[in-house]
This record gives structure tokens, sequence and C-alpha cells, in this order.
């Protein structure tokens, strides 16, 4: 493993370190406060990006997976339970407000 690949696994293992925590503060919170719904969006396609280049490394070059690859999985799930969890919140705050 060369070091811009332990490098990126520490970048995709960094974020997401942060995930189950704001995936926790939004299910307790049942509120869309402090929360951008875009940002969220903008992570996610960064994300799927970074897997689809990883793929197609493989696929065109014959690059074998780095340890970065099996990181971008859970973030991407952990990233799209946050955006659920945000529509779920703003439902719920509607809800309070009628």
């Amino acid at each position: 493993m060369n070091l811009a690949s332990i490098l990126e696994t520490i970048m995709i293992v960094s974020f997401g370190i942060s995930w189950p925590m704001s995936i926790i503060r939004s299910y307790r919170s049942r509120s869309t406060k402090g929360k951008s719904i875009l940002f969220s969006c903008f992570i996610l396609v960064g994300y799927l990006c970074g897997l689809a280049s990883k793929i197609i490394n493989r696929v065109v070059g014959g690059v074998p997976f780095n340890l970065a690859f099996y990181f971008y999985i859970p973030n991407i799930i952990m990233v799209a339970t946050d955006i659920c969890l945000y529509f779920r919140n703003r439902k719920l705050e509607r809800q309070a407000a009628a």
C-alpha cells in the first residue's frame, strides 16, 4: 500500500467517525435545526464519485481495491441514513407546527 492510499484511508475513516454522532443527534433531536441537506447531498455525491473512481480503476486499469474502497461503503450508508433522518425530522416538525 502506498502513501497516497494510506492517506486516503485515513481521510475516509476520519470523516466516517463523525457520521454516527450526526445520526444519533438527528435521531434524538427530531429536528432539522443545524442541518444542511444540501451539504449532506454534496458529501454523498463526493463519496459516490470516490467509490466510482475505485471501481473504474479496477475495471479499466486492473488496479486492485485498496483499503479506502471498503470504507466508502459504510460512509455512503451513514450519510444516506442522515439524509433520511433529515426528511423524517422535517415531517415531524411540520406535524408539530400544524
